[in-house]
């Protein structure tokens, strides 16, 4: 096995991991070097991994060394714990009746929480091949933006989850008591991973592949003959919630989008309320990352 390492500036680390996102979906592990360099490695059999110069444009003037090693045949064991299990709290927003619990996302090798009864979902997420275990700030935003919604919305309706990677964003919904909740990615590895882990979990979802830059998006009436209102789940990177911008047909209800660093949101949320009418309605940031809530009224 191959371990493939890029160290980048830190000035630059988060600009360069949404890059890397693109050309490595299975998850990156992350480490320090010394206060001004980070660390990103990738996992692989020869000929699995991203190619050079494709590692080399996407850390451009943050680059400071890229280096490949053999890993020992340990390295699974050890690739286990750079994923941890995430809780992310039940909001309490004032002045609202209904009650959503905390989701409690973990790898299955990790303990279910220690919570009881309905105050938790426990969802476990297998790594696997496909982006997604809760782990990364893009993810936890959305989980908490869709546990908000679920809070100040009971109306729990058909749901699409656009680039689902392992399948978390969905299963939660699921969980949540959305429905239906159809799933769609464009790798056919994440299409197999979402769906895998939706039986682990026993949510009732649908997944299948499709591609935002060649395919238009499915309407409510795809997901259930009579809905008339759909909820959409966008944890994509940029350019992609751009693309999404200006092709999407249906206006939704809500949107969450995802996978935004900080300096993005302005730009991405505009191309929506231009073309789509769409508002703003939270903002959430975690380090460089955020996540937005849209919606139609």
């Amino acid at each position: 096995m191959i371990r493939l390492a890029v160290r980048v500036r830190r000035a630059q680390a988060e600009l360069v991991l949404a890059e890397l996102l693109e050309l490595a979906p299975s998850g990156v592990e992350e480490s320090r070097v010394d206060g001004d360099v980070v660390e990103y490695a990738v996992y692989g059999a020869p000929g699995e991994l991203p190619r050079l110069p494709d590692l080399q444009a996407a850390a451009g003037d943050a680059l400071v060394e890229i280096s490949t090693s053999e890993t020992a045949d340990d390295w699974q064991d050890r690739w286990k714990s750079f994923h941890r299990p995430v809780l992310i709290e039940a909001p309490r927003p004032p002045g609202v009746a209904t009650v959503v619990p905390a989701l409690h996302v973990r790898p299955p090798w990790e303990a279910a929480s220690t919570e009881l009864g309905s105050r938790v979902e426990e969802i476990v997420i297998d790594p696997g091949q496909a982006f997604g275990t809760g782990g990364h700030a893009s993810t936890r935003l959305c989980l908490e933006l869709l546990l908000e919604l679920a809070a100040l919305d009971s109306r729990r309706g058909p749901l699409l989850d656009v680039g689902t990677g392992s399948g978390v964003l969905a299963i939660a919904a699921a969980r949540l008591g959305f429905a239906p909740v159809l799933a769609l990615d464009h790798e056919r590895e994440s299409v197999d991973a979402a769906r895998a882990n939706a039986r682990v979990n026993g949510a009732r979802i649908a997944v299948r592949r499709l591609d935002v830059r060649r395919e238009a998006l499915p309407g409510p009436q795809e997901l259930a003959a009579a809905a008339s209102t759909m909820i959409v789940l966008a944890n994509l990177l940029s350019p992609l919630l751009l693309e999404l911008a200006a092709s999407m047909v249906e206006v939704p209800t809500h949107l969450l989008a995802g996978g935004l660093l900080r300096e993005q949101v302005d730009e991405v949320v505009v191309a929506f309320a231009g073309r789509l009418g769409l508002r703003e309605r939270r903002r959430r940031m975690s380090g460089e990352w955020a996540a937005v809530w849209l919606s139609a009224s």
